[in-house]
């Protein structure tokens, strides 16, 4: 029967990094790219050898500017490929040359050693041991499978005895790190007695899976492991069946079939081509689609994200127009969340989706408020004072057409549109403001001549009444203002749509 690691899975903030990290400098191949199965908005990145074989594979979920994660017990502390022992020369001079952080080469349980480290901080090991690949990848000297993870136990003497059920056995000491050996790989088990709790986040490996034959072995392994903590029920993540379940040092353990593998959905020459979408999600597949971070493979054209002021993430399609939607998403929202309805309302145009840096209760937000209807006008200012220099900065960095820019707010991403349309005429020339009220407590009477505005409120909003303030400011500073009312409540409905994407389709054409 199959033993070993099937795949280890991290989680990364930074995917162009990652890529070209993983696919880029160490040359492994990206042979999956998906979905997330739990969570259809999170990017699911694979890689591996060749052909996806179980036991060279590592994946990343990307949680773009997520919270990053602390190290401590509980944690899978590094991960390692085994590379050809001739190549390690080679891949030092190449770190050295790369920039990328490294120390050795050493020796560890008689094997040479370099630590590298990722963009996101993960320690990947480079270790010269001959391991053949079960599908080569092209590149003399390139990782054939993983070699090794090592586990951070507060309790190692129990963790050595869970991972028996997996097929490690014990191997040799070396100081504090307790080496288990199976026919096809290793782990290392090191002593995180007086670690504080390791918490999951960005820059962290999230979890190791094992191998199992098949669904009878997945099926007896969840028998015998009763009610061991964490213990899950069977998940079919397509490309193979697992469950998962916490060892007594904390870790989670993810146990997963070969088959039916990664070539079920893709042709084992083609593995990584295609964004694809779990079954459950397929029907909002084309929303996920522009929703999901883009990344560009190494070595093709891509647009480095600048150091501005406000987290941001750019959707371009297939055939881009050369037109500009920013997108300023409502209270607890993301950068991504107005992207479905901005692709509905202008097909071919780029997306820039700003994440808001105020907070409440955890919830992303534009700017600080009292209560529901009280704002802090301090923080109104100053931000809409951050998303002026982060325009003008993103402009010219960039290389956007300022003449070909629209803007879409909802909420309360509309009401801070609404405020600095007031308190900077000239920025803002054409938008979109869904449920956007008036927040401004000393309103500004600016010139607004040639700004183009669409308000849509509804009739049941319970914020409609507000509205009317800002409605009539626009109109008193001369913008060409088209309000409407819909037999609807806060919730964008598609008339929204409808009604958004019929007044820019005439905006532009006139």
């Amino acid at each position: 029967m199959p033993s070993g690691i099937h795949h280890l899975t991290a989680i990364t903030a930074r995917v162009q990094a990652n890529v070209d990290f993983y696919a880029g400098f160490l040359g492994l191949k990206l042979v999956k790219q998906t979905a997330g199965f739990a969570d259809g908005e999170q990017l699911h990145l694979f890689y591996g050898d060749a052909a996806g074989s179980p036991g060279s594979l590592i994946s990343f979920l990307v949680w773009e500017a997520g919270a990053r994660g602390r190290s401590g017990h509980g944690q899978v502390l590094e991960l390692a490929l085994a590379v050809p022992p001739a190549s390690i020369g080679d891949w030092l001079a190449r770190a050295l040359q790369a920039q990328i952080p490294v120390e050795g080469p050493a020796r560890e349980f008689g094997e040479p050693v370099l630590r590298l480290r990722d963009p996101d901080g993960i320690i990947v090991k480079l270790v010269g041991a001959e391991l053949p690949a079960v599908a080569p990848l092209p590149e003399p000297g390139a990782p054939t499978r993983l070699r090794s993870v090592t586990l951070l136990s507060a309790q190692r003497a129990a963790s050595t005895a869970f991972l028996a059920r997996f097929g490690y056995r014990p191997g040799p000491v070396d100081g504090p790190v307790q080496r288990m050996v199976s026919d096809t790989d290793v782990i290392d088990l090191r002593d995180g007695s007086g670690f504080v709790p390791a918490i999951p986040g960005t820059g962290m490996i999230d979890h190791v899976a094992f191998r199992a034959r098949d669904a009878e072995a997945l099926r007896a392994m969840r028998r015998d492991l009763g009610r061991a903590q964490g213990l899950t029920e069977v998940h079919d993540r397509r490309y193979f069946l697992s469950l998962y379940v916490r060892d007594p040092g904390g870790h989670l353990v993810e146990y997963a079939t070969d088959g039916p593998g990664l070539a079920v959905d893709e042709a084992p020459e083609a593995l990584g081509q295609t964004l694809l979408f779990p079954p459950h999600d397929a029907a909002h597949a084309q929303d996920l689609r522009v929703m999901l971070p883009q990344f560009a493979r190494p070595g093709a054209a891509r647009r480095p994200l600048r150091d501005l002021p406000f987290i941001h993430r750019f959707h371009t399609p297939e055939d881009p127009d050369g037109s500009v939607i920013v997108l300023l998403h409502g209270s607890g929202g993301s950068e991504a969340d107005l992207m479905p309805l901005a692709h509905r309302i202008a097909p071919r145009a780029t997306l820039l989706g700003l994440r808001g840096r105020s907070t409440e209760e955890g919830i992303n937000r534009w700017f600080r408020r009292h209560d529901a209807g009280s704002f802090d006008q301090a923080d109104i200012r100053a931000e809409a004072a951050a998303f002026k220099g982060f325009m003008e900065r993103a402009v010219q960095s960039y290389g956007l057409d300022a003449g070909r820019l629209s803007y879409l707010g909802y909420s309360n991403g509309a009401n801070l549109l609404g405020a600095v349309m007031l308190l900077y005429p000239g920025l803002v020339a054409r938008a979109i403001l869904l449920r956007g009220i008036a927040v401004l407590e000393d309103m500004p009477k600016p010139d607004l001549a040639g700004t183009e505005v669409l308000l849509l409120s509804g009739a049941q909003d319970p914020f409609a009444p507000m509205a009317a303030a800002l409605e009539a400011s626009l109109r008193q500073s001369g913008a060409a203002l088209d309000a409407r009312t819909l037999p609807a409540g806060h919730e964008i409905g598609a008339a929204d749509t409808e009604l958004a994407k019929a007044w820019l389709d005439a905006q532009v054409a006139g």
